[in-house]
């Protein structure tokens, strides 16, 4: 024992030592949890059900019904609240939203397009509403279709800010969370990856505007019926309760200057005629008759039911407060939600539905099995009429291990999509002087989807957005604050720092942003070679250690927000076992140099 460790004194350990035992309690946390965070425990004693008494299986029948009673109901509240906290951000950013549009200058950037249409999205959570905007610019003759492309482009990408709020919910537990972000992660990565190539391709080549402007020539157009919405029939009746908007005034607001008329609709109907409480027959392009109109005596209108009728607070306070609701509602739902799917599935049951969810076609068919998990996600945002809600759907899923990310990602795929057959198919019943540009937009969205399929998942050595979503969610497994800067970062920062460069204009644009990108590729090209090649870079770059620890490590950081937020949420309990091993074990620190 070292002169430094008598009479009992156990200095603080570094970080070297800290290195030592982290391979080793690595091994002894997948022994405890199981040698992949994707595997279940297996549940002890899984024949109790032939050793027990009648009235145990009784009990154990209606525990059964009553879990799956509320699991319904929690997934029907969490869908409802999601539609809710769409509408919250709709009253909170749809003025904004239209004054973004409105201006004509930016948007011919096409940089300023991709960076608008994001923002646009996650102001109104809602990709329907995004695109109905651009649809009735470019019929209005406010836009041309090769401006709206990039925003097209930019609305696939803010869409996926959803199942990345819900993954949150899921950060308590450290395996759940790694699941479930890095199924949330792995579709903004594909639509990320899909814009860095399509975009510079559109810019100079124009190819979708070409794909959309043949398939319109191939086709004979014929106005058409909405089609059915299944979802909205099931949660309308609860929504509408509590608040309705009236979407026609988001894009009246872009074409033209009637921008003071509050999105709350409180009038929805008049006398003599049967009560309009939603928005049926408006086809998703389609500017709805206005209800708010004081045309009629007030005496012959009819006031709608839900609570915000009549109420004479402001879109931003009803918003703020639909805002706070929904996302309590949310996160409530969200947590039974994995609880009684928790419950549920455990031991042979979580086996035998991960294996027929997973399952792959017998040799040497096994490739077709993507391909179908595709036309499934399709199929089955085509009837639930959101790729938002199928997306958040997914992610618990994933997050308690039933599904694999394997699996979910040609889901995702085809949730994409399944939204733009839906807005296709929306577009079809537009009026006839909007037919034309709302097909071809929703052809845009379509190929875009295709090309990005075709790109990322056709050849398998290309499905680059699987492993990177792996390490990331292992690295915000470890550090969970990271999920919050890479939320902040994704969809706000680097858009707002990309649409103000663009504002200065395209020359600023390229000398600021060419070097950063080059650099960061140049970063990327050099960690892959340092872990597959490392004999082919120089000496000096075989190895980061040559830079301060806060460039090439993250542990730094991890103390500094630990420090200003001691909570469990932002703490690294990795890294705290380690500090308990390490004082636990005196011959490790004897091990070191200290």
């Amino acid at each position: 024992m070292p002169n430094s460790l008598a009479g009992g004194q156990v200095p603080n350990p570094t970080l070297d030592a800290f290195d030592l035992v982290d391979r080793s309690l690595r091994n002894a946390g997948s022994e405890e949890r199981g040698t992949d965070p994707w595997t279940f425990s297996p549940l002890k004693n899984t024949d109790q059900m032939k050793e027990v008494g009648m009235a145990s299986r009784l009990r154990r029948v209606v525990s059964s019904f009553l879990k799956a009673c509320g699991l319904l109901g929690s997934l029907y509240f969490f869908i409802c609240s999601l539609d809710i906290l769409s509408s919250a951000f709709q009253l909170l950013g749809s003025k904004m939203a239209g004054d973004i549009f409105k201006d004509n200058v930016v948007l011919s950037n096409p940089v300023s397009g991709l960076v608008i249409g994001v923002l646009v999205t996650v102001l109104v959570q809602s990709s329907s509403t995004s695109s109905s905007i651009v649809v009735s610019m470019v019929a209005s003759k406010l836009l041309t279709v090769q401006v709206s492309v990039p925003i097209i482009m930019g609305v696939n990408v803010g869409t996926s800010i959803t199942s990345t709020l819900v993954s949150m919910a899921q950060s308590g537990d450290r395996d759940e969370f790694q699941r479930a972000f890095s199924g949330s992660a792995v579709h903004g990565i594909f639509n990320w990856l899909t814009v860095l190539v399509l975009l510079p391709l559109e810019s100079a080549t124009a190819a979708l505007e070409r794909l959309s402007e043949l398939a319109l020539g191939a086709a004979s157009l014929q106005p058409g019926q909405q089609a059915p919405d299944i979802l909205k029939a099931l949660t309308r009746p609860f929504t509408h309760l509590i608040i309705q908007l009236d979407s026609s005034v988001i894009t009246s607001g872009v074409t033209s200057n009637t921008t003071n008329s509050s999105l709350i609709k409180h009038w929805c109907g008049f006398r003599g005629e049967t009560p309009q409480g939603s928005s049926e027959g408006c086809g998703l392009f389609n500017s709805c008759t206005e209800r708010n109109s004081s045309a009629y005596p007030e005496e012959d209108r009819l006031l709608c039911h839900h609570l915000f009728a009549g109420s004479k607070l402001t879109d931003l306070a009803v918003g703020f407060i639909l805002l706070a609701g929904s996302l309590l509602v949310l996160c409530v739902c969200l947590v039974l939600i994995v609880k009684l799917l928790n419950s549920v599935l455990k031991g042979r049951i979580a086996q035998a539905v991960k294996t027929v969810i997973n399952a792959d076609f017998p040799f040497p068919f096994g490739w077709l099995s993507g391909y179908l998990a595709i036309l499934v996600g399709a199929g089955l945002t085509f009837l639930l009429q959101s790729s938002s809600v199928f997306t958040a759907a997914i992610v618990p899923l994933m997050g308690v291990g039933v599904i694999d990310l394997e699996r979910a990602y040609p889901l995702f795929l085809g949730s994409n999509i399944g939204t733009t057959t839906t807005a296709l198919l929306a577009a079809l019943a537009s009026p006839a002087d909007m037919l034309i540009f709302a097909v071809q937009v929703a052809l845009i969205h379509f190929f875009f989807n295709l090309a990005g399929i075709l790109l990322w998942y056709l050849v398998p050595v290309l499905r680059l957005p699987i492993p990177l979503a792996k390490r990331f969610g292992n690295l915000t497994a470890q550090y969970r604050w990271v999920a919050i800067v890479y939320l902040l970062f994704t969809f706000l920062l680097l858009p707002l720092a990309a649409f103000g460069l663009s504002l200065a204009g395209g020359v600023v644009l390229a000398a600021v942003g060419g070097p950063l990108v080059g650099l960061v590729l140049l970063i990327i090209l050099v960690n892959v070679l340092q872990q597959h090649r490392p004999s082919w870079l120089p000496r000096c770059l075989q190895s980061w250690a040559w830079l301060p620890l806060w460039l090439h490590s993250l542990e730094p950081w991890d103390r500094l927000v630990t420090a200003c937020c001691p909570c469990r949420a932002c703490s690294n309990s990795h890294m705290s076992s380690k500090v308990a091993h390490c004082y636990e074990n005196p011959q490790v620190i004897a091990s070191q140099q200290l």
